[in-house]
């Protein structure tokens, strides 16, 4: 039976170790984006082993699940003399997991700039670095803004796996107080609760930028195409 007085009880604390699973989700998820553009922009390069050796390692970790990276960066690491906090190793597994897929809508971010965009940037005589901060990437970010946002409700959504290396966000808290009362439903609902709470209103935020961004697009091409009709006449 369902207890209001247990859940009142066990509600402030669930709610103290949200605080640990956001704060995973936005280090992890900043990690992912920055990791991610690297990968992007190496895979454009001209050095061909590199490119094919960032295809494979992108193409292991997207295939493989992120629970096992997760145990292999906390567990087997220190083997190699490396070892981590637990909250350290879930940030690094989850953003190195979800670099690859950044990488991916950078990556189709960077190849919608027209090619008219990177000869114009060859001919200012700009150098490889200013050619990507000041033409391409100011370019390429704002479409795949909405496609981001997307993989970090996922990201958010997923760090209940944090919880198989110790990390005390959420659900292990729940485990935590389930196992010292024996009352299971309450805690485990309240976790569910605030995923919902968190994630929904997140996803409504997204598809109306993804909606404001597509009305913008569609206004800037409007006003080149009135442009080019008025350039003959003058």
């Amino acid at each position: 039976m369902w207890s209001w007085d247990y859940t009142f009880e066990v509600f402030p604390v669930i709610f103290k170790a949200m605080w640990i699973t956001l704060s995973a989700t936005i280090v992890a998820f900043a990690l992912a984006m920055v990791l991610g553009i690297i990968l992007a922009v190496l895979r454009r390069s001209s050095f061909k082993p590199l490119v094919w050796t960032i295809i494979g390692l992108s193409e292991f970790i997207r295939a493989t699940p992120p629970l096992v990276q997760l145990f292999f960066v906390f567990y087997d690491l220190p083997f190699f003399g490396i070892s981590l906090s637990p909250f350290v190793a879930g940030v690094i597994g989850l953003g190195v997991h979800y670099s690859t897929y950044c990488a991916e809508i950078y990556r189709s971010g960077i190849e919608s700039v027209p090619r008219g965009q990177w000869e114009a940037a060859t001919a200012l005589n700009f150098s490889r670095t200013q050619r990507w901060t000041k033409v391409i990437l100011p370019q390429a970010i704002p479409p795949i803004i909405p496609m981001l946002g997307n993989y970090l409700i996922s990201m958010f959504k997923d760090t209940p796996l944090l919880s198989a290396i110790t990390v005390v966000e959420m659900l292990q808290t729940a485990k935590i107080a389930g196992s010292a009362s024996f009352r299971y439903l309450e805690p485990f609902t309240i976790v569910g609760f605030l995923f919902l709470v968190l994630s929904y209103p997140s996803a409504l935020l997204i598809k109306q930028l993804e909606v404001h961004l597509n009305r913008r697009k569609k206004e800037n091409k409007a006003k080149k195409s009135k442009v080019k009709d008025v350039a003959p006449s003058c």
